[in-house]
Order: C-alpha cells, then structure tokens, then sequence
C-alpha cells in the first residue's frame, strides 16, 4: 500500500503577496490508489487514517470492516471503496432513518458493497459503549471494528507520514488543515515533532477540538499546534451563499474545493492573512484532505 507523495501546487493569492507570505497547496485529494484512479472516497486523508488499520486487519485474518458515521460521512464512502478494492465486506452503522431514496454518499457505499444498518440518533450515541461493540463482535466476528471518522492509534500513525512528507517537498513555517474528529491533525502534530506549526481549523461548531487531539496526543504535550474554532460558518455542513461563492472563485486558481471542510479551512486561512495573524516571510502550507466524494460538482 505504498503511493508517492501527493503534489504541492503553489498558491499565488493577491492576499498572501501583499503580506509577503509563500503557500503551496497539499493535494491530498489526489492521493488514491492507481488501480483506481477516479475513486474520490478513498483518497487524502481517509487514505492516510485507513491504510495501517487495512494491514492490521489483513493481518489478523479478519474478512469484513465495520464502522460508523452519518449519511454523507466521508468515511463510510472511504472504507465501502477500501472494502471493495481490497477484498473485504463491510458494514456501516448510519446515523438516523433511512433516507428515501439514499443519498449519493449511501449510494456509493452500497453500490460498493456495503451492508447498511441505520440506527436512531439514541442507538448511535451508544456506539462506544463496551456493551455495543460487544454485541456487534458477536453478530459480525470476522469483522474489524473501526471508530467513526476512523480515527485510532493506527490512524495517527498514517497521518503522522504526512509531516514527514510536506516538509521533504517544501521547509514551511505553518500545516494548516480542517478538522472533523481532530484525529489527522493529531497524527500531523506526532510527525512534526516539534518542526512547523500546525493550525487546525474546526468543520463543527463547539470548543472541544483543543481537549480531543490533547488526548490523542497524551501523553505527549506538544506545544507547537491550535485549532481555530470561528470559521464552521454556522456548524457542519453549513453551506451559505458567501462560501459557495468562495468555493467558485477558487476554481480560478485551478482548486477544487468542497464547503463541508476545505472551503471553510481554506477561506479561514486567507482572512487570518489579512488580519496579520501570519508573520511576513512566512511559508505556508494548506492541506487539502480530501472529502470531494459528497460534493456534486459542475
């Protein structure tokens, strides 16, 4: 399961040349296998968090993936792909009823393969509970159990190589990416080590970003990271007129973005260039991760 590194592709916005900044663009969104090159769900950072845990299971013998998420979750179309290329079956525990007719995302799984349970919002909060994934290893004993958002120790372990990566292509002051459970940043903060500065920026509205990667991270105690939590744009998958219009006029500069994650991630870096929050002469590197897949495009 080994890829060449994904592409930087440089970044030339007015903004970012009137205050003497550099920025190359991450393209993790063009990370994804070559036997499968238009497959946009397992790709990025989905590629990154899955790929241990896909070794860990072959492994181990195990012949089905299991996991969780809401009906347009990026890593229930990543892990029906992943299932798919590499031979596994896999089930998804969906958040909610079920859609009439489903969704694209659920499309796509299903089309993959995937089997779908869909849960009450009640019965998903319990997902955690020791009892639970008790009963679901009973029901599914071949399966390998992944977290929602797939984030785990192994995850952190993929994410962790992108640090590694960026700063092979390019030595840069400042990662900055979106979060969604926080679980990529913290992997990126494990392979920094101590290099760079990594900024998240939080998808979802709350504070809780700061406390979830510290407990990724503990017992280590980086300092060298943040979470920017006011560009959510009113929480997720909140989409007004002003992103959208953001999100086409990235298209100029040949960037294709969605407005669940990297919009808002990408439109928080520029204002944070204009208000000087980046010191001038700083290199700059945004990390496009991906989550294209949900996104219907012209």
């Amino acid at each position: 399961m080994q890829h060449p590194p994904s592409p930087m592709q440089v970044f030339q916005h007015p903004l970012l040349q009137d205050h003497g900044l550099r920025c190359w663009i991450k393209r993790d969104d063009l990370l994804h296998m070559e036997a499968w090159p238009g497959d946009q769900a397992f790709c990025g950072n989905k590629w990154r968090k899955l790929k241990y845990n896909l070794l860990e299971a072959r492994a181990h013998g195990y012949t089905a993936l299991l996991t969780f998420g809401g009906a347009y979750s990026n890593h229930i179309a990543a892990t029906a792909s992943a299932g798919k290329l590499f031979g596994f079956k896999t089930i998804g525990i969906i958040r909610g009823e079920k859609p009439q007719p489903l969704n694209p995302t659920l499309t796509f799984a299903q089309n993959c393969g995937m089997e779908l349970q869909f849960w009450t919002r009640e019965q998903f909060r319990r997902k955690e509970e020791p009892e639970i994934l008790a009963q679901l290893q009973q029901q599914y004993p071949s399966a390998y159990l992944l977290p929602e958002g797939g984030t785990n120790d192994l995850a952190l372990q993929g994410c962790a190589e992108l640090a590694e990566e960026i700063l092979v292509q390019e030595q840069v002051d400042y990662i900055c990416l979106s979060c969604g459970t926080g679980g990529t940043l913290a992997g990126l903060i494990q392979g920094l080590a101590g290099r760079s500065f990594a900024l998240g920026f939080s998808a979802l509205k709350g504070d809780f970003h700061l406390a979830a990667v510290s407990d990724l991270l503990a017992p280590a105690t980086w300092i060298n990271w943040d979470v920017r939590i006011d560009y959510h744009f009113g929480g997720y998958a909140k989409t007004p007129p002003a992103l959208l219009d953001f999100l086409v006029e990235m298209k100029t500069y040949y960037l294709p973005l969605e407005p669940i994650y990297t919009g808002k991630m990408l439109w928080g870096v520029l204002d944070l260039v204009q208000k000087g929050f980046f010191p001038r002469d700083s290199r700059i590197c945004v990390v496009h991760t991906g989550g294209m897949q949900g996104w219907k495009k012209d």
